[in-house]
């Protein structure tokens, strides 16, 4: 359909098609050894479906708050097992890692993954005292724009939230209309809009969107127009694409770790 290789990512990025092997096999490692050292909790249930489970891996001593990573995919692929590894950072911090799994489209709708994402966290909310810091890639950071909209989370987890940092984030929904994915997602104008973040008011969370300066213009214009809308940052992280953009995740003093962590606003 007409916007389908605008948000083609794989062929536009070096060997596109290896990168969900090479997480996967870091994932794996990662998970064994965490394993390993008795500081992984695997496959959480927060619902009664299969696929409502969340990964928790705790840090080397009493945990300084939450951190929630989403994972993308365009609500259509993966699962938490691939980005354990992605973990590092945060735990290097000293921070509980929380990453949760979802149902996929079509089999569910965008609005019904939203609130699995927030019955996850607010499931291990209970468990992990402290703040909550999130973040989430591609769909995942939609998803995370969408946990501090007003009547998402409950009023007591939300306050809890310090900040939230959308990684290359699908903030309107309304152009995947014109996506031959949409046989999937099966969105209409009313039901785009309603799960678009730029249509939503301004959160009181402090909010820095993220985009790799190299990814597909439509995803910097995604980010520009979340960070537009809610008058908050827009970071561009200089030669970075659209799978590697993460990458900073694993390093605890990164610049999208500053993000995260240290940044207030």
């Amino acid at each position: 359909m007409e916007l389908d290789d605008a948000y083609a990512n794989t062929p536009y990025i070096p060997n596109g098609p290896e990168f969900p092997d090479t997480w996967r096999r870091d994932s794996d490692a990662f998970r064994q050894r965490m394993s390993v050292l008795g500081r992984a909790r695997l496959g959480v249930m927060y619902g009664h479906g299969p696929r409502e489970i969340v990964d928790v891996f705790m840090p080397d001593g009493v945990p300084k708050g939450l951190f929630v990573f989403v994972h993308g995919g365009f609500w259509r692929m993966f699962d938490s097992s691939y980005w354990s590894h992605f973990a590092e950072g945060a735990l290097a911090r000293g921070w509980a890692v929380a990453m949760p799994t979802y149902d996929l489209c079509p089999r569910v709708r965008i609005a019904d993954i939203t609130r699995q994402i927030a019955a996850a966290i607010s499931v291990i909310a209970r468990d992990v005292s402290g703040p909550i810091r999130l973040a989430g890639h591609s769909a995942g950071g939609h998803l995370v724009a969408r946990m501090i909209s007003p009547g998402v989370l409950p009023d007591d987890v939300l306050a809890r939230v310090a900040k939230c940092v959308p990684i290359s984030p699908l903030s309107d929904l309304r152009p995947l209309i014109q996506t031959s994915m949409n046989d999937d997602f099966k969105l209409d104008e009313a039901s785009a809009a309603a799960e678009s973040p730029v249509l939503m008011a301004r959160p009181s969370v402090p909010v820095t969107v993220w985009v790799g300066g190299d990814e597909r213009p439509a995803f910097l214009d995604q980010a520009k127009w979340l960070a537009d809308a809610w008058s908050c940052d827009c970071v561009i992280d200089p030669e970075k694409h659209h799978f590697d953009v993460i990458d900073g995740l694993v390093i605890p003093d990164s610049p999208l770790m500053q993000a995260i962590f240290d940044a207030q606003a």
